[in-house]
């Protein structure tokens, strides 16, 4: 694993996947299935993994936490950067701090919350986490109100924020003021797209944010790295046509449910067995999964051309 800081040129130089977490049958994470999603990823060139809300990392036990962070540092190549998350909750990211200060991790994401929290709260919070853990967090924006831009561009200043993963959903992402004012107060290279393919083109082309998140890169990571090396290079038409690819598995996603789809997704493509997702989640319905195998096959096939 990796363990040098998230710079800006390390932000840019991979796409960064949001992995699900597999479990065995008995919901015990699963280190070789786990490792296969590893492994596939990497032989696409991806560098960057980020565990989240597509693991399902809001509902992992505290007794299991360890655990994850240990296989997730052993599993991931020399090259590879891998940033785990904790909270959402003020109570249970502390408790996972006090784990996290035995590994290397460069950095961990905040769990977004939109309930029982306010901007100085969160800001009060996010300090006593970094103070305790020695490290910067990565910020996740994902609900409007949540933090408000003066807040989060003296986060920055002060040295707390590795960097921001900016996730909030637009009818039309070349239409955000929010975005607009936090790019006033932030500089672009410390701020991801956060939404996959589909927003990425403005994003990175249009705003000058320095990289993106995927979850479906996870199916597919040589064609969402070559999206990124296409963006970088100005080659938009390109771009376009690679996010066209990735769009039926999206629509999907967005259709039932992000989380439940990518981990069905992963298992349907041939790529590792998920196995049973975390509850308070449940699987797709059994309707769902023949539109859900075609999207993902054909998304991987497109991926060895």
């Amino acid at each position: 694993m990796n363990t040098q800081p998230c710079t800006p040129e390390r932000l840019a130089a991979s796409v960064i996947a949001v992995p699900p977490l597999a479990r065995d049958a008995n919901l015990a994470i699963h280190p070789q299935e786990n490792l296969r999603i590893i492994r596939h990823l990497e032989a696409g060139g991806v560098r960057t993994l980020l565990y989240g809300g597509n693991a399902a990392l809001a509902h992992v036990a505290l007794s299991e936490y360890g655990t994850l962070l240990k296989l997730l540092a052993e599993s991931a190549g020399p090259e590879t950067t891998v940033v785990p998350s904790f909270g959402p909750s003020y109570g249970q990211m502390l408790d996972q701090v006090d784990v996290l200060r035995e590994f290397s991790f460069p950095t961990v994401m905040l769990l977004p919350s939109r309930e029982g929290v306010t901007s100085a709260g969160l800001a009060g919070g996010i300090r006593r986490a970094v103070d305790r853990l020695g490290r910067p967090i990565v910020l996740y924006i994902k609900h409007d109100g949540m933090i408000d831009v003066d807040t989060t561009s003296r986060l920055v200043a002060d040295g707390l924020i590795s960097w921001i993963k900016y996730a909030v959903v637009r009818p039309d992402p070349a239409q955000d003021p929010f975005l607009k004012d936090l790019l006033a107060k932030v500089d672009a290279k410390w701020i991801v797209s956060g939404m996959g393919e589909q927003p990425t083109i403005v994003h990175l082309h249009h705003d000058g944010l320095i990289g993106f998140t995927s979850g479906c890169v996870c199916v597919a990571p040589a064609l969402s790295m070559q999206m990124l090396t296409a963006l970088k290079a100005g080659d938009v038409a390109k771009a376009e046509s690679i996010r066209q690819t990735f769009a039926p598995l999206e629509a999907l996603r967005d259709k039932i449910n992000p989380v439940r789809v990518l981990h069905a997704a992963v298992k349907l493509a041939g790529i590792a067995e998920t196995g049973p997702v975390t509850p308070f989640w449940s699987p797709v319905a059994a309707a769902d999964e023949p539109a859900i195998a075609a999207a993902a096959r054909a998304l991987l096939a497109a991926n060895a051309v």
